[in-house]
C-alpha cells in the first residue's frame, strides 16, 4: 500500500522522524502472536508529540461537524425544522462512524481493485491493538489513532449532503441513503484517491479531501436536492435562516476545526502541517474579503451570512492544496474560492433550479472544484509550491480528470442509491408535516417553546 496516498507524491512522509518509521516498520513484522511486552516496547519509540498532535487533530474534526456544521445549518433553516437538521448530522455521523469501523475503513485502504479494498481483510478492526501499527498506511501512529482520524472524514462528508435537502426529507430516509451512499461513493473515492486506486496512481493531488469529501458530498448534495423536490412555496416565499448568529458561531467553529482537517492530514507534526496550517489561515481569510468586496459591490451591502459562507468556501478552496501550496498560492485560492462560490449560490443555483437548502453544491462543490483545480497550478515549486519540476499543463490535465470522475461516479452512484431510497422507504414528508415543521412532525418536540 502506497504511504504516500494523502498527495500521490513521493514527498509526501518526509516529514516522519526516522525513530517513528523504524518503531513503526519494528511492530508491522512482529508474528501476531508476539507477546504485549514486546509490542509495548516497539511502540514506545513512537514519536509522543505527533501521536499526540494527531489525537488533537481528530478532536478538531469531530468539533468541525458537532456541533460546528450541525450549528451552521441548524441556523439556516427555519425555526420549526431546526432540531431536525441537528438530529440529521449528529445521526448520520455517528451511523457512519459505525460502519467505517465495521469495513469502511478496511474498503479503503486495504489491497483490492481500483475502487474498492477488501470489506473483511480488516473488518471491525481485525488484527488492531492498542499498540499495533502496520496496518495503517501511516507508520509511525498507532492504528487505532489513524483510523480514528480518517472515521471523522467519513462521517463529516456524509453529514454534509445533510444540507442539501434539509427541512422536507423523511428521517428514515435519510439514515438509509447516508448508509449505501457512505458504501458506493465515498468508499470508492478515498480509496481511489488515498487507498491506493487509480486517481492516486495517476498523481492527482489531494491532500485533505478536495474530490474525496468537498466535490464528492457538493454532487450528492445537489442531485438529492433535485429529487426530493423543492420545499412547499420555495420561490414564491422568502424562506429566511431562522438564526444567522447560530450559523455566523458554526462557521467559526468550522473554521477552527479545520486546522485539524488540514493540518492533521500531514499525519506529523511537522513542517508540512505547519505549511497546511498557515496555508489554512491565509486562505480563509482571502475568502472571506473576497465574498464580503464581490458582495458589496453587486449587493451594494456586506452580510454577514456571506462573510461566514465566505470563509467555508476558502476553507473548501484550499482543502487539496494546502500541503503543496505556498502561502501566495493559498491567498489565490481562497480569494478565488470566495469570489466564485457567490456565483455558485446566486447565478449557478438559478440556472440549476435545485433547492440546495444550505448551498452544498454552491459552495462545497463549486470551491471544490476551484481548488482542485488550482491546485494544480500552484502546487509547482515555480510558483511557490513543494512539486518540483511540476508540469503545470500535465498536472492541470490530471486534476481536470480526478474532477470528472468525482462528479460522474458520485452523480450516477446518487440518483441510482436515491431511487432505491424512494422505492423502499419514499423521500418525502408529507405536505402536512412539511407545513408543520420536522421538528414536531418527525421528532415530536420543539426548538423553541415560548
Amino acid at each position: 500500500m502506497r504511504t504516500e496516498f494523502f498527495t500521490g507524491l513521493n514527498t509526501r512522509f518526509g516529514g516522519l522522524c526516522l525513530s517513528s518509521l523504524l518503531a513503526g516498520l519494528a511492530l508491522a513484522v512482529l508474528p501476531l502472536g508476539a507477546s504485549a511486552q514486546e509490542a509495548a516496547q516497539t511502540a514506545a519509540t513512537f514519536e509522543r508529540g505527533d501521536v499526540a498532535w494527531m489525537l488533537t487533530a481528530t478532536l478538531l474534526v469531530l468539533m468541525m461537524v458537532v456541533p460546528g456544521l450541525a450549528l451552521f445549518y441548524g441556523g439556516l433553516v427555519r425555526a420549526k425544522n431546526v432540531l431536525s437538521v441537528l438530529s440529521q448530522v449528529l445521526v448520520v455521523f455517528s451511523l457512519v462512524l459505525m460502519l467505517w469501523v465495521a469495513y469502511g475503513y478496511s474498503a479503503v485502504f486495504s489491497d483490492g481493485n481500483t475502487l474498492f479494498g477488501s470489506f473483511t481483510q480488516f473488518a471491525f478492526l481485525k488484527g488492531f491493538a492498542p499498540d499495533s501499527v502496520g496496518n495503517t498506511p501511516i507508520a509511525g501512529l498507532p492504528d487505532y489513532l489513524f483510523v480514528a482520524f480518517q472515521s471523522t472524514f467519513a462521517g463529516i462528508t456524509a453529514a454534509l449532503v445533510v444540507g442539501a435537502f434539509a427541512e422536507r426529507i423523511r428521517f428514515r430516509a435519510v439514515l438509509l441513503f447516508s448508509a449505501l451512499w457512505f458504501t458506493l461513493s465515498y468508499i470508492p473515492m478515498a480509496h481511489t484517491v488515498w487507498g491506493g486506486g487509480w486517481l492516486g496512481e495517476m498523481g492527482a493531488i489531494d491532500f485533505a479531501g478536495g474530490t474525496v469529501v468537498h466535490i464528492n458530498a457538493g454532487v450528492a448534495g445537489l442531485v438529492a436536492a433535485w429529487f426530493v423536490g423543492k420545499r412547499l412555496g420555495y420561490g414564491h416565499a422568502a424562506l429566511k435562516p431562522h438564526n444567522l448568529p447560530l450559523t455566523w458561531i458554526g462557521a467559526m467553529l468550522l473554521w477552527v476545526g479545520w486546522f485539524g482537517f488540514n493540518a492533521g492530514s500531514a499525519a506529523a507534526a511537522d513542517g508540512v502541517a505547519a505549511l497546511a496550517f498557515i496555508n489554512t489561515l491565509l486562505a480563509t481569510a482571502a475568502a472571506v474579503l473576497g465574498w464580503t468586496g464581490l458582495e458589496a459591490i453587486t449587493k451594494g451591502h456586506p452580510s454577514a451570512l456571506g462573510a461566514a459562507s465566505g470563509a467555508v468556501a476558502g476553507l473548501v478552496g484550499i482543502t487539496p492544496a494546502c500541503g503543496t501550496v505556498g502561502p501566495l498560492g493559498a491567498i489565490v485560492i481562497g480569494f478565488a474560492s470566495g469570489v466564485a462560490c457567490v456565483w455558485g449560490v446566486t447565478g449557478l443555483k438559478r440556472l440549476l433550479r435545485a433547492d440546495d437548502t444550505a448551498d452544498v453544491f454552491g459552495v462545497h462543490g463549486v470551491g471544490g472544484i476551484v481548488g482542485a483545480l488550482l491546485t494544480g497550478v500552484f502546487s509547482a515549486q515555480s510558483l511557490g509550491g513543494t512539486v518540483a519540476d511540476m508540469d503545470i499543463g500535465h498536472q492541470l490535465w490530471v486534476q481536470a480528470v480526478s474532477i470528472g470522475f468525482t462528479v460522474a461516479w458520485c452523480a450516477v452512484v446518487t440518483a441510482l442509491i436515491l431511487l432505491l431510497v424512494r422505492a423502499l422507504v419514499g423521500l418525502r414528508v408529507s405536505e402536512e408535516a412539511e407545513r408543520t415543521g420536522l421538528d414536531i412532525s418527525t421528532h415530536g418536540e420543539s426548538a423553541y417553546e415560548s
